[in-house]
């Protein structure tokens, strides 16, 4: 058996979790497709399933935990479709065998078509008030987007993991100075508005079912720019991402001007994602989990596909930024 942490989440152990709150579990335990944290769909006795998230143990405080349910709480009280914790005894953040952990209403549904205007349009307008809301306050424990100081960490942290094959290295330490020198041009965080995000609002974090989004998933909640709420929603060539610009924009200032200011950092916010995603494989890779479902990652297809993609990060940095149609900046 592994020495891993989450060797100890046996379905017996995610009962007593769930039952340590007062609910009647049936023995119906499923493990949900996750990574960074467990979740699970555990049976209750005359009732809904609930879905039960153990945390990663030394990733969050506690008090950065809660941040997020606080987040999802205020959201979840003006109307928001969000999925927020469930509260007992007026808590939403529990301890069993060292997790933190928390229960959620199961909410069913499926990834929206972000190409229809429709949804792009109602994703607009629920970013517009998600952003009203978080610029009223601010975090103190989340993280915060810091431009060349998150790259120049990610890449630290590929380097110091041993992963990458030693011939990438030059190529890679190379790429890594240049994309900083022009992110540094581009993202200087004393001359950005800082607000509460989502932070990871991908499609695989909306849930459409009976014509109701929902945005889930709030576990990287942030500090940084709205437009890293935004990017992530287009696709495709620049007039189409453009277009889809003029889409969102319209739904999200019906709330809260569309902040066609920050296009600009598009592309720095696009780098530091791809960035960001070799280095969490590389710091979780002693987590049995990920090399059984990512192999590839060892492999020089990986690493020399990862190059590319920060070589075309880098051309990308250095042309024109995407405009609204009709924009100037």
């Amino acid at each position: 058996m592994s020495d891993h942490p989450y060797s100890r989440l046996t379905p017996e152990a995610v009962m007593d979790a769930v039952e340590s709150l007062g609910f009647l579990c049936d023995a119906r335990t499923f493990a949900l497709n996750s990574y960074e944290n467990r979740v699970y769909q555990v049976g209750i006795e005359e009732d809904d399933p609930l879905i039960v998230k153990f945390y990663r143990p030394g990733r969050w405080s506690k008090a950065c935990i809660q941040e997020e349910h606080d987040f999802l709480l205020e959201l979840q009280q003006q109307e928001l479709p969000v999925i927020a914790p469930l509260q007992r005894n007026g808590k939403t953040l529990f301890e069993f065998d060292g997790f933190y952990f928390s229960v959620f209403p199961r909410q069913g549904g499926h990834a929206p078509e972000i190409s229809n205007d429709d949804d792009l349009e109602l994703l607009g307008r629920w970013l517009g008030r998600l952003h009203l809301i978080g610029e009223q306050h601010s975090f103190t424990h989340r993280p915060r987007i810091s431009g060349v100081a998150d790259l120049e960490l990610a890449a630290q942290q590929v380097l110091s993991s041993d992963i990458m094959p030693s011939d990438y290295i030059p190529a890679y330490t190379s790429l890594i100075k240049d994309l900083c020198a022009e992110i540094q041009h581009a993202y200087i965080p004393s001359e950005i508005t800082h607000i509460r995000l989502h932070g990871d609002l991908h499609s695989g974090n909306l849930l459409l079912r009976n014509d109701c989004l929902h945005l889930v998933d709030f576990d990287d909640c942030l500090t940084g720019p709205a437009m890293q709420d935004i990017w992530m929603l287009l696709s495709g060539e620049r007039h189409e991402q453009q277009q889809q610009l003029a889409v969102i924009s319209e739904g999200y200032e019906l709330f809260r001007p569309f902040p066609a200011y920050e296009l600009p950092l598009v592309e720095s916010l696009r780098t530091l994602r791809i960035a960001r995603y070799a280095a969490w494989l590389c710091l979780r890779w002693n987590d049995p989990a990920f090399p059984e479902a990512f192999p590839w990652l060892t492999s020089h297809q990986f690493w020399s596909q990862h190059t590319l993609s920060l070589r075309e990060q880098l051309a990308a940095l250095r042309e024109p930024a995407l405009q609204l149609p009709n924009f100037n900046c």
